[in-house]
């Protein structure tokens, strides 16, 4: 036969497979893996989209060059001769005041000042109000603040109880507030930028004399041009960054840790969302293929005795297929496009407005993960239609067909799946252990459910069949049944056992994880902090703090050093290559000490020093990495002209989104006590509360109070609607998992029919035909949600682990409500079989052997 002719008549069995509703379970399955993959991949599309085109104005520049000293005009001059439009921006913390009487100072803060040239920012626009009440309307600033004035934020007029029009001094000037502050995007959220914000002219910074030498300034060059002037400007500062001291070009990155991670975090939530229900449709279509195969055998088996070819076979069920899968690639795409709008509206106010258009890349995707999933899946199967022998015709028993051929495509098969999680996780530690996962519970769940039904029927036998309820002998016969089909009872229970996993690690697990991962930023979390506490401060503070009703309120000591040597050798900048170690290496660090390991944290090497009375570093792991340090290795701190050596001791992995104190490198008591240091303190204040810290700072007017609740606020709104986002993906897998429980189920109720028509031949009533497949369904359900329930908590507790990175404790009812789940769902799915074998006469079952 021709091309031609396999194609027309693989053309004429799709239909036929069509109106007898023989695809149909498999086109569902691949709408629902392609819909689910493809929702995921619609929104990451245009969310990404969305952040390049928003990643300028949160830089207010294309690209931002950035130094600890006054950046070389060399920068600037490249730039203009690229074209390019800049400005200048310094930012550094100065105490703001209110001017008194006879020249005196009235109240004062740390405010972050900004300096800012003409044309900033180069992209997006400050917002401004000309009053701070919360009706007052704002608009986008036009130009920068006219000569002899600023602009503040709310909270900057809160503690100097100034308001606008008012003045301030800045150094040595008195300033005019001009505005307030409502939106500024490049702001970011560094330490420093959280204190009240000041703005003002940059040609007016000199005059203000708090440029000096030592002072602790951050210049930055602000470039914007076309793609491909920022480009060739890029290819001439990065290499000129590195050779100068504390210059880099500053990216996206750097701005926002906390949201990123947030949002990191959410993607990789709606990632595994997808990835299960593609598993589930996964396994789906490869038990509907399995199913497919066994009913075509004759079919095929016929076609072969009529004298077509294995060849023009192949290419009939190939051909079949790819249309099968073409058609559930476009339709699982529409659906997919349609349900993406879905999580646009569950998100809400968390995503970029105004988001562009989708690339065609999720939709070309989506088509070949349909191509991928179906071939890599339904291979194996269906590979003894193409090898079955012609005298299956007369005898059932013979197959035909290469064992050699058949692990090969299973090979394939695990590839593709392989494969595909990894490219729809778009994570790769995400995707690998997904597929690991499952993988691995696969052949465990096989070994097991082949194991458990010889332990059960080999139990059932040393029993004896004398005696017993019909229960007990329905209970048997069932064991002797499993035992008999023993592949494919270990398949089924495989399949159901794996669909409940996905359920259960989603249904159940899902609430643990979201509890852990709010766990990790509560709606409680610190979102003040007090810094500047001068020693013999801190037990009056603290005592404030405890009768205002914060009774858990800690004070952290903090100490500044700079690092001078590792392992007796001096460490510069110079030292390092990689940018951020530059950076780390020529900054001060915070030292702290503390006998107890500080919440929050976990020990990853090494082991703690509590109450040591000799000099000992536990360093956040992170750091140690960066600057290439390994436990041993001796550390030598300056603090004020005094020298301190320590080795390391320990490695910790801290947990930066819980808005505590957290420190780089603490030490002993014992070790640092002696030193000069100011104290630290961070709580959470309810909008009630407010008057709690403004008290504080009437009676200590050197500290500082820094209000984190906005960064807290919009951690906390991203966290709620994505998990709302993840709740309406979660139908998705909700479907395909009882795609799959039906398709378990309905593999073997040809096989079980069978069997029940021999039985009722050999005098079964339909009562104990009934007893028989209901304890089959009860023991394969149970068996299946056991397993499901032990491999949900595994793979639950490694993603919170390793993925997520949040605690997760093992929930004890998980197993019991396994156990239940898959009882449940083996009687309701297999209740329609279980009528149909009820009602096959024995006649029409002696006819079809």
């Amino acid at each position: 036969m021709g091309f031609t002719d396999v194609a027309r008549q693989a053309w004429r069995m799709f239909l036929r497979d069509w109106r007898a509703g023989e695809l149909h379970l498999l086109l569902v399955a691949l709408l629902l893996a392609v819909g689910a993959l493809s929702s995921v991949g619609f929104l990451s599309d245009r969310m990404q989209g969305g952040l390049e085109r928003d990643a300028r104005q949160m830089l207010a520049a294309d690209l931002v060059v950035r130094g600890d000293a006054p950046l070389s005009p060399a920068f600037a001059r490249q730039a203009q001769a690229d074209g390019l439009a800049t400005a200048v921006v310094a930012n550094f913390p100065s105490m703001a005041s209110v001017p008194g009487e006879h020249g005196q100072i009235g109240a004062s803060r740390l405010s972050s000042l900004k300096a800012v040239s003409d044309g900033y920012p180069l992209r997006g626009r400050v917002r401004t109000a000309p009053d701070a009440g919360a009706d007052t309307p704002d608009a986008p600033a036009a130009t920068i603040p006219a000569p002899g004035t600023v602009w503040v934020d709310t909270a900057l007029l809160d503690a100097l109880h100034v308001k606008p029009g008012g003045s301030i001094r800045v150094g040595n000037r008195t300033l005019r507030i001009a505005a307030v502050i409502t939106r500024e995007m490049d702001r970011g959220y560094g330490f420093g930028s959280l204190a009240p914000r000041v703005m003002m002219r940059f040609d007016e910074l000199p005059s203000t004399g708090l440029v000096q030498f030592g002072s602790r300034i951050t210049y930055r060059l602000l470039v914007a041009g076309t793609d491909a002037q920022v480009a060739r400007f890029a290819a001439w500062a990065r290499p000129a960054a590195e050779q100068a001291r504390g210059v880099q070009l500053e990216s996206l990155e750097e701005g926002q840790p906390q949201v990123r991670q947030t949002l990191d975090r959410a993607d990789r939530f709606l990632s595994l969302v997808a990835l299960l229900a593609a598993v589930l449709a996964a396994v789906a279509v490869g038990i509907a293929s399995r199913r497919y195969s066994e009913r075509h055998l004759d079919a095929c088996a016929v076609m072969r005795c009529l004298g077509l070819s294995r060849r023009a076979l192949r290419g009939m069920v190939t051909l079949e297929f790819i249309g099968l899968g073409l058609m559930g690639g476009v339709l699982g795409v529409a659906l997919g496009y349609a349900a993406h709008w879905v999580l646009l509206a569950q998100l809400g106010s968390v995503i970029p407005a105004g988001l562009p258009a989708p690339t065609w890349r999720p939709a070309v995707l989506g088509l070949a993960s349909a191509l991928v999933m179906l071939l890599g899946f339904a291979l194996p199967p269906l590979l003894p239609l193409s090898e079955v022998a012609p005298l299956h015709v007369l005898r059932r028993d013979v197959v035909g067909g290469a064992r050699r051929q058949g692990w090969l495509a299973y090979g394939a098969s695990a590839l593709a799946f392989g494969a595909l999680l990894l490219f729809a996780a778009r994570d790769l530690r995400l995707g690998a252990m997904v597929a690991g996962g499952f993988v691995a519970a696969a052949v465990v769940f096989g070994g097991l459910a082949w194991l458990a039904i010889r332990v059960l029927a080999a139990w059932a036998r040393r029993r004896g069949a004398s005696g017993g309820s019909m229960g007990g002998i329905g209970w048997r016969y069932a064991v002797a049944g499993l035992r008999r089909r023993g592949l494919g009872s270990a398949l089924q229970v495989v399949a159901l056992g794996l669909g409940l996993m996905a359920l259960l690690l989603l249904a159940v697990t899902r609430n643990d994880l979201v509890a852990g991962w709010r766990q990790s930023s509560p709606p409680d979390a610190p979102n003040r902090f007090v810094i500047d506490i001068q020693p013999g401060q801190d037990a009056p503070v603290l005592s404030q703090l405890h009768a205002a009703g914060l009774p858990n309120v800690q004070l952290s000591p903090m100490i500044r050093a700079r690092l001078t040597a590792i392992n007796g050798k001096p460490v510069t900048g110079e030292s390092y290559t990689e940018v951020r170690a530059r950076r780390l290496a020529e900054r001060e660090f915070n030292l702290s000490y503390t006998a107890v390991l500080p919440e929050g944290n976990r020990v990853t090497a090494g082991q703690w020093y509590g109450d040591a009375s000799t000099p000992q570093i536990s360093m956040e792991e992170g750091i140690a990495k960066t600057l290439g340090l390994a436990l041993g290795d001796t550390l030598r701190f300056e603090v004020a002209g005094q020298h301190i050596d320590a080795p390391i001791t320990s490695l910790r992995k801290l947990d930066w989104g819980s808005m505590r104190v957290n420190f780089f490198v603490v030490m002993p008591p014992a070790a640092l006590r002696d030193f000069p240091m100011t104290w630290i303190t961070s709580f959470h204040l309810a909008p009630q509360q407010q008057g709690v810290a403004d008290a504080l700072v009437r009676q200590f007017p050197n500290v500082t109070v820094i209000d984190t609740g906005a960064l807290l606020a919009q951690i906390q709104q991203i966290l709620s609607q994505v998990i709302h986002a993840v709740q309406a993906l979660f139908l998705f897998t909700l479907a395909a998992g009882v795609l799959v429980l039906y398709a378990a189920l309905a593999g073997t109720r040809d096989e079980r029919m069978r069997e029940s028509g021999i039985l009722r031949a050999l005098g079964a009533s339909s009562r104990q035909l009934r007893d028989v497949h209901l304890a089959e369904l009860v023991t394969v359900g149970a068996l299946a949600g056991l397993l499901a329930a032990l491999g949900a908590g595994a793979l639950g507790w490694a993603l919170a682990r390793y993925v997520f990175e949040f605690a997760l404790h093992f929930n004890p009812w998980l197993p019991l409500l396994g156990v239940g789940a898959g009882v449940l769902c083996a009687l309701i799915g297999g209740w329609s079989g279980l009528r149909a074998v009820l009602r096959q006469s024995a006649v029409h079952t002696l006819r079809e052997v």
